[in-house]
């Protein structure tokens, strides 16, 4: 997430992120709710990259991302049921989570009704 952030500041179109089952999982999140262009695997020797490429708006130079902000730390994590999973700018924004039945958006899960920890605020 970290990665992304910053590039999304320096205004680079692609990064390359260690490929994890987390991060290719947000990335997928990413890709489907419309802050990411093209999420894809590439593999240099023994290394798997993650490559995504950023979404930008067709005037403005900017990013969709606006911001992207890591909740639940390794030293302060943070867990949410259901029924009390914020909502980031009214529903604007989405809240990543890590539940019991895989990485998913905060609509989803209360749609499943299921809790989990928070991982980020993206918006």
């Amino acid at each position: 997430m970290t990665v992304i952030r910053n590039a999304d500041m320096a205004k680079k179109r692609t990064v390359r992120v260690a490929t994890t089952n987390i991060t290719e999982k947000i990335g997928r999140i990413l890709v489907r709710e419309g802050f990411l262009k093209d999420v894809r695997e590439h593999r240099e020797g023994q290394k798997s990259l993650l490559i995504s490429t950023s979404k930008y708006r067709k005037r403005k130079k900017n990013t969709y991302i606006t911001a992207l902000k890591r909740t639940s730390k390794p030293g302060l994590r943070i867990y949410s049921n259901s029924r009390e999973i914020p909502k980031v700018l009214g529903g604007m924004g989405i809240v990543i989570l890590s539940t019991p039945q895989g990485i998913m958006t905060d609509r989803e899960a209360r749609q499943k009704k299921i809790g989990g920890e928070i991982l980020c605020y993206v918006w």
